[in-house]
């Protein structure tokens, strides 16, 4: 799956460090900042296809940078803001954003919403190709061979993780972090997710899901 580039703006350091940890986890490549007052040099130079934006912000604020945003690229915008009036989102949205997230927001629903804009915008694969398995991002569905695997909704999103990681060890904490929403919970969680897609899809076919001993996970061909 090809990564999205998203720039981050918001002045709040743990949520900006949040969203960019799970952003980064997700497979995105992402910059952020604390203000807007390189908005349009990051415009110019990162070339981002979508700009988080808070609302509240030091110096202009997120619709003024909206404006910006829409006169110099063609990039999505989800703006984030404290505010929960219905004025403010209809603001929002008919200044040009794509979306409006109310704080606090669950971290695995702002990247799912992010994901879903990048798809929206042609930027995410809809299918995904490992070996003889198909994983459909659109419908959610997975088949081995012509063969439908029935998954789990979390199965088969840490199954479509892993395979926007193809080839390269992921490790437990980024999996709770991307599928989950977090990284300080139990790791048996990952573990018994991952036993319970590795089963059932080699009830079909040889092994795809791969255990790195003292790294993480891998999805790739062969036992190499």
């Amino acid at each position: 799956m090809q990564p999205g580039r998203i720039l981050v703006i918001e002045d709040a350091e743990a949520i900006r460090a949040a969203v960019a940890a799970g952003l980064s986890a997700a497979g995105h490549e992402v910059l952020d900042r604390a203000h807007g007052g390189q908005l349009e040099q990051d415009l110019a130079q990162f070339r981002p296809d979508v700009v988080v934006l808070d609302v509240m912000l030091p110096g202009r604020d997120g619709f003024a940078l909206l404006e910006s945003v829409r006169a110099r690229s063609a990039a999505g915008v989800v703006m984030l803001t404290a505010r929960d009036g219905v004025e403010d989102r209809v603001r929002g949205l008919r200044a040009g954003s794509d979306d409006y997230v109310v704080k606090p927001f669950e971290l695995v629903e702002l990247v799912a919403r992010i994901d879903a804009l990048l798809r929206r915008m042609g930027r995410l694969q809809k299918r995904i190709t490992v070996g003889d398995m198909e994983i459909d991002v659109d419908t959610g569905t997975v088949h081995r061979k012509t063969v439908p695997i029935p998954l789990t909704a979390t199965e088969f999103k840490l199954l479509a993780y892993l395979a926007a990681h193809r080839d390269r060890v992921v490790t437990k904490t980024q999996i709770l972090t991307a599928v989950w929403g977090y990284e300080n919970f139990d790791p048996n969680l990952v573990e018994v997710n991952v036993s319970a897609v590795r089963r059932k899809l080699e009830e079909h076919g040889p092994r795809l899901l791969h255990t790195v001993r003292g790294l993480g996970y891998t999805l790739r061909i062969g036992d190499r």
